[in-house]
């Protein structure tokens, strides 16, 4: 659904606003992908993370667009491959899960410094999801890293805090997970997001 509303006289924004799409996000290693796995198994539609495939894609090609080597231009790239993921499911007629959201890269841009981000606090605006957020709380016990994920424990807990304050700031409720099992994550997930629609 799209909505318009004008800010001035001259000028005309659209609002991209789908209570359809919700969003997964959270620090590393919280069980995030492992959730959306049975989530998928059940039948939601799951849209997956652009930061991961953007790592991915940058150390094949070589490419220095990398969160431990031009941040900003990682940035730029997460924001510009969150807008067009979120297109690419705009007229979703049925729930359907984001690995992560446009919010993230201003959570992101936060961990970092970065202060320029008039350009991700617009996309912010004006492409809107479900309003409410799932995020898992950090989990000591099951955390771990991996090639695409080399932050500690430590600043897996400062991802949530920040993330956690970032989609709060742009208007979303933040819902915690249980620490259980995948499965019953899911469940709470679904029952969730039936409540809201």
């Amino acid at each position: 659904m799209i909505q318009r509303t004008s800010h001035d006289k001259t000028s005309m924004t659209a609002i991209f606003t789908n209570p359809n799409l919700f969003v997964f996000s959270g620090g590393p290693g919280c069980g995030k992908t492992t959730v959306l796995t049975e989530l998928t198994k059940l039948g939601l539609p799951c849209v997956p993370e652009v930061a991961r495939q953007i790592i991915q894609e940058q150390v094949a090609s070589g490419g220095t667009a990398l969160p431990w080597n031009d941040r900003a231009a990682y940035t730029d790239l997460m924001l510009r491959r969150s807008i067009d993921s979120y297109l690419a499911h705009a007229c979703a007629t049925q729930p359907t899960l984001f690995d992560r959201g446009i919010p993230d890269t201003l959570g992101y841009a936060r961990l970092i410094g970065l202060r320029e981000t008039a350009a991700i606090e617009h996309a912010i605006q004006t492409y809107r999801y479900a309003p409410v957020v799932f995020i898992p709380p950090p989990w000591e016990e099951i955390y771990s890293t991996d090639t695409e994920r080399k932050q500690d424990f430590v600043e897996a807990e400062r991802t949530f805090c920040v993330v956690s304050k970032a989609y709060e700031d742009c208007g979303y409720r933040v819902v915690l997970l249980p620490k259980t099992t995948p499965a019953s994550r899911a469940q709470f997930i679904l029952k969730t997001v039936k409540l809201t629609r």
